[in-house]
This record gives structure tokens, sequence and C-alpha cells, in this order.
């Protein structure tokens, strides 16, 4: 499952190919850029009315990115994620309408990913040493390993009380991650809240993860680059063109630590408690939204291309794997990111 490092380190591995700052007589569009999550964000807007300063747009922007953070972040210990995880009364929990989203988002993933994405992940990802508690990078016993799958499984672990707004922790040691997914969340704030501005032309990033909305400065759809998996250059494996669209990535390949010759992953299989070991470095994912996308990569990466690639085709999910193969880089997509390529040429 991945943690926090994702943003830290931008695993998500796109990069963006604008096209829109070339010299030209019309002003250029807006970008504002800045520190969240971990990571930066960028935010480009071409149409951003004359009323509206781009100091003011700044703060409108941040206000929205700071309310994600305070109800899901992990690593602030006064979010309302982390008063849930500090909540051992076995009762329902009262939950902002946000968080109840976010959640419920969260185990739809989990059930049509057979359990792939999972935010009760965060006893093994504090195990490995890449949460928040700062622990240890080193491989755990299989006796910790096991321990820790006992508070993992969040279809039988949790269970959102509809209507009321609220969370039942079945154990009530049972903490929540929300990290693979708050970064999606915090896009598609953002976006809400330039479309609040009557601004409809824009691109909201952080770490690698975007959504667009209507053209660029050029009338064009956004050109986008997934970034071939190298730690040690960035070079464009493809690009395609996507428009009102959410975009993310995620990779395995730059946050890990190895003992023994032997490379562990961030990225953790939820099921076995254990990092993943197969071939698949990268995947990029496109929906409707951050959230989905954002979810829907780190499930995607966890499953691997094989398993992933059939659940993809099964829920009509545009996916883009990047998998080694003898010192090769093999790619492969889904039925329905084949027609958004298609669409390009």
């Amino acid at each position: 499952m991945v943690n926090n490092f994702k943003s830290i380190l931008s695993i998500s591995i796109l990069f963006l190919l604008i096209g829109c700052f070339g010299e030209d007589k019309e002003p250029s569009p807006v970008s504002i850029s800045g520190q969240t999550m971990g990571t930066t964000y960028n935010v480009t807007v071409v149409d951003n009315p004359l009323r509206l300063s781009k100091e003011n747009l700044k703060k409108h922007i941040e206000k929205a990115l700071n309310e994600v953070n305070k109800k899901m972040s992990n690593w602030y210990d006064h979010s309302e994620i982390s008063a849930v995880n500090d909540d051992t009364r076995g009762k329902p929990i009262d939950l902002s309408q946000e968080l109840f989203d976010v959640i419920n988002i969260s185990t739809d993933i989990h059930n049509k990913s057979n359990g792939a994405f999972d935010i009760t992940a965060a006893p093994l990802i504090n195990l490995w040493g890449f949460g928040p508690n700062k622990s240890e990078r080193k491989v755990p016993s299989v006796s910790e390993v096991n321990a820790a799958l006992e508070l993992v499984g969040q279809k039988k672990l949790l269970k959102l009380i509809p209507g009321l707004n609220q969370l039942k922790k079945r154990n009530s040691l049972v903490s929540i991650n929300l990290s693979a997914i708050a970064k999606g969340y915090g896009i598609d704030k953002v976006a809400s809240t330039l479309k609040k501005q009557k601004i409809q032309n824009f691109l909201v990033e952080i770490g690698g993860d975007l959504i667009t909305s209507g053209t660029n400065k050029n009338g064009n759809a956004w050109s986008i680059g997934i970034e071939a998996p190298k730690v040690e250059s960035r070079i464009v494996q493809s690009v395609i063109k996507i428009q009102n669209q959410a975009m993310a990535t995620s990779g395995d390949y730059k946050n890990f630590f190895e003992k023994n010759g032997i490379r562990y992953s961030h990225i953790i299989d939820p099921k076995t408690g254990y990092p993943i070991r197969h071939k698949t470095l990268s995947v990029t994912v496109v929906a409707e939204t951050a959230t989905l996308a954002d979810g829907w990569a780190t499930a995607m990466l966890v499953l691997g291309n094989n398993d992933g690639m059939i659940v993809a085709n099964k829920l009509g999910i545009p996916v883009f794997f990047i998998s080694s193969h003898e010192k090769m880089f093999i790619t492969e997509e889904s039925d329905e990111f084949k027609k958004i390529a298609a669409g390009n040429h």
C-alpha cells in the first residue's frame, strides 16, 4: 500500500507538457506554485478573471488545500483522520462530509480491486518504515507481519453508516492511512474552488497527479507526458491529450530500501503484508476525478499488469502499465486507455 512518501518523493511519475508558455502576443496564463502534502503543487489558469488577483487566487487555492490536510493528513496530529485513529471507544464516530465521502470512495475501490486498495494498511506501512511514525526501514519478522495483518482489511474492519455520516471501527485499534487517495481529493477540491470563481480553463497538479478543465491557452486539450520509470533521468514514455479529466501515476521505483541484495518497495500488498514483487514499475490511470485516479493508480500497481489489466478491462478503466522485462520497459494499455490514445491521433 502506498504511503505519504508517494507524495514526498513524487512517486506518481507524471510531468506536464502543457505547451502554452511560448512567445505570444496574448498574456500568459496565470501560474501559481507552492508546497503541500509533502510535495509541490502547480496550478495553471488560462481564464483568470480580472477581478481576482494572482495573490487572492493563491489564497483560495491554499485555503482549499489546508482544509484537506486538516481532515485527511496522517502527518498532522490534530487532523480529523488522526482523531479517528486515536478513538478507541468502540462507538460510531461522527465524520465530516468530506472525510465520509473519501472513505466511501475508498471502500468502493477496495471492493472492486479485490482488496488491493486498503486504507486500513497503516500498521503494515508503519511496520516497514514508510509511515508517519518514522520507524526504521527494515525487514520485519513473519510474526510481526502476521500481527499487523490482524488489523488490516477495511471490508471486515470498517463500517460506514450512511445518513448519519458515521464510521464504526469493528476493532478499536484499527488505524486508517489516506495518503494513497487524499492527494487526489486535494486536487479535486482545488478544481472545485476554481470553478466557484467562474474559472473554466485550468490544470491543477500536485506531486505529478493532476486534473484538467477546458483547454490550454491555445484552445487545445492539455498534453500530458507519462514519464519512463527511471530514477536517473526524466524521459517521456508516452504522451496523451486529456480534457476535463484527471490523471494519476503510481510507481515503486524511487522509494524503497535494500537488504541482503533484495529490494523492498514502499508499495505494500495489504493482503500479503509484504512489498509487491511483480515486474510492474508504474501505473497511470485516467478518471473523471483525481480522487478516483489517485486511488485506482495505487490499486492497479498493487495488482500488477496481469491482474490489473483484467480488472481494468472488466470495469472500463483507462490504465497504462509500464513493466520491466530483461532490462527493457514493456508498456500495456487497457481497452479504454487505447481509445484515449487513439483519439489523440
